[in-house]
């Protein structure tokens, strides 16, 4: 096996890995942050550090016309995407959270899908969607009255609408395309988004709850370096050297790694609903995937 094979598959697995922890350090931390600045100074942190380390390799800046783009897909998917991830977590079980966040693939082709250009869907499409929210159904069919918790509820209100504005950020990078480097564009919706959730932390007097504790320190180091740094940098090096298709099957990875997590440290519950459930939201994702594949390869002829 070539050497940067190796390095990719290494890479890969470290995106497995790291990325199906950070739900269960943002459960940990958000016990002691107050999530809004807990989210915005992770971000208003690693982007400024980023650009000045991309700055130095000679990566070039952003054209002025091009940051305003960066803006709405760094507060789409940062800002309200991975914002109200944690916001959410303050009630919903990590794992849960994870599990909610891989059925992004589904919003995606339902919003395009939707465009006037818009593919078309097809029966897989179809079908997969459907599978995926029959597991969704499935969790929250295990206990209906856990749904009148007014703070449960609003954390699945929160994360579902975290998970709309990250898919449609990502359909707005797809179209609207810009010529920086992707790191350097990353490194600049971080910047963007740890601003905007930095004052809005601040304007909602969350500073008088921030409390220096061991565990949201650390927690917060660790968003910062693994999964900021470490985790997004090995992404853009596996995706530059291995098949999209097969990197973007981290997705299947994470949540089982949150389940687990979830349930051996913090105790939260994991049953065989919630298993059978996973299946099929995965299940359906793959199915997704699987169509998606076939209707660009019928573009392609």
């Amino acid at each position: 096996m070539p050497k940067e094979n190796l390095r990719a598959y290494l890479a890969w697995a470290a995106i497995c890995l790291i990325w199906g922890t950070t739900y269960l350090a943002i459960r940990i931390g958000v016990k002691d942050f107050p999530p809004v600045l807990f989210a915005g100074l992770r971000w208003l942190v690693a982007g400024p550090i980023l650009i000045v380390i991309l700055k130095l390799r000679g990566y070039k800046l952003p054209e002025k016309k091009e940051i305003k783009h960066l803006a709405v897909v760094g507060i789409l998917l940062l800002g309200f995407g991975n914002g109200l991830v944690v916001f959410a977590e303050q009630w919903v079980p990590s794992g849960l959270t994870a599990l909610l966040i891989t059925t992004v693939p589904l919003w995606i082709v339902g919003l395009e899908s939707l465009l006037p250009t818009g593919p078309k869907l097809n029966f897989k499409i179809v079908f997969g969607v459907l599978l995926g929210l029959a597991g969704v159904t499935l969790i929250f069919g295990i206990d209906l009255s856990a749904l009148f918790n007014t703070q449960y509820l609003t954390g699945i209100i929160g994360l579902l609408f975290g998970v709309f504005c990250w898919s449609s950020g990502t359909l707005y990078s797809k179209y609207k395309k810009v010529s920086v480097h992707p790191l350097m564009g990353a490194a600049f919706q971080m910047m963007i988004a740890g601003v905007g959730l930095s004052i809005l932390g601040v304007a909602l007097g969350e500073t008088s709850a921030l409390q220096l504790t061991q565990n949201g320190v650390l927690s917060f180091l660790y968003l910062l370096v693994f999964g900021s740094f470490i985790a997004y940098g090995s992404y853009i090096y596996a995706i530059a050297n291995l098949p999209v298709s097969f990197v973007s099957t981290y997705a299947y990875v994470n949540p089982i790694i949150a389940l687990f997590l979830g349930w051996l440290i913090l105790d939260e519950k994991l049953n065989l609903t919630i298993l059978i459930a996973a299946v099929i939201i995965l299940a359906g994702v793959y199915t997704v995937k699987k169509g998606s594949d076939s209707r660009i390869k019928m573009r392609g002829t």
